[in-house]
């Protein structure tokens, strides 16, 4: 099987990386002449190209690996590119929106596959994709209406090969709902924790690990994560105003010394967290 990915950076370098050694032919399509260079000197895909029409034909499996407005106008722009009854698969983490800017090629002789690989990192580039960035990670497909059972089940299967631990199917409703509390409100308290610096201390020489878990993806890539927020801006400006609910609660208890209300709040999250990882 050839296996297509647009987009080598951390992602998508990371896809080919864990893929290459199933024996899969891994054509690796960028922008950047030196990504592709690098790809190919470090034998992270077998070909390498800036120009999509040249390859796409070939591919069965294409992973789109881009932003999600970049993967909506890379597919409109190539749909008659693609190899008839290709599989066509995306990484963006809002769906609703891919849902509704694709819909209209859902009939058309590719098989679109709508997925978020809920997994990272805070850098970037194909010179820190790694093999086994997968491994134990969350992966999510929202099926639509006209996927058929067998292109998602192949689907799962390559998830698996990377080292995706758990493949949920959900709709992409309850993605963009649960995925803007865990994942974007998460990278708007990080970004706000770190702005709302205002001492005048060397602020690195005091913190400890809870600041940095706390704060690691404030480093953020501000041109994807804008997007992200903008196209679930529902759902996340609920869970911010749900956030700021629950932080006054902690304040007000603080300022009236409300030990039993305090300690309530503190006990409550403990008690979630570890449900989280099924601890006792």
């Amino acid at each position: 099987m050839t296996i297509g990915i647009i987009g080598l950076g951390i992602i998508g370098g990371s896809y080919a990386r864990a893929l290459k050694p199933y024996g899969y032919k891994i054509i690796g399509i960028d922008v950047n002449t030196e990504t592709i260079d690098y790809a190919l000197d470090n034998n992270i895909i077998d070909i390498g190209t800036t120009k999509p029409k040249e390859h796409l034909k070939e591919c069965d499996v294409v992973f789109v690996c881009l932003y999600p407005n970049q993967t909506i106008t890379f597919i409109k722009t190539h749909i008659n590119d693609f190899k008839r009854d290709a599989i066509v698969v995306d990484v963006a983490g809002v769906k609703r929106h891919m849902t509704n800017q694709l819909d209209i090629f859902f009939n058309d002789d590719i098989n679109i596959v709508l997925t978020h690989p809920i997994a990272g990192s805070e850098k970037s580039g194909i010179s820190h994709s790694k093999e086994n960035l997968f491994k134990n990670a969350n992966f999510v497909i929202t099926p639509h209406s006209k996927n058929e059972e067998e292109h998602i089940n192949l689907v799962k299967t390559l998830a698996r090969q990377m080292g995706f631990k758990t493949v949920s199917e959900i709709s992409d409703v309850d993605h963009d709902k649960i995925l803007g509390f865990t994942s974007q409100l998460t990278h708007a308290i990080a970004v706000a924790l770190v702005n709302s610096d205002a001492y005048n201390f060397d602020t690195k020489r005091f913190i400890g690990d809870s600041y940095k878990e706390l704060t690691r993806i404030a480093m953020i890539n501000d041109t994807l994560w804008t997007e992200l927020f903008f196209e679930n801006k529902d759902f996340l400006t609920k869970n911010i105003d749900t956030f700021i609910e629950q932080l006054t609660l902690i304040r007000d208890a603080v300022h009236s010394k409300d030990t039993d209300t305090l300690q309530e709040l503190m006990q409550k999250a403990t008690k979630t967290r570890k449900d989280i990882n099924n601890e006792e």
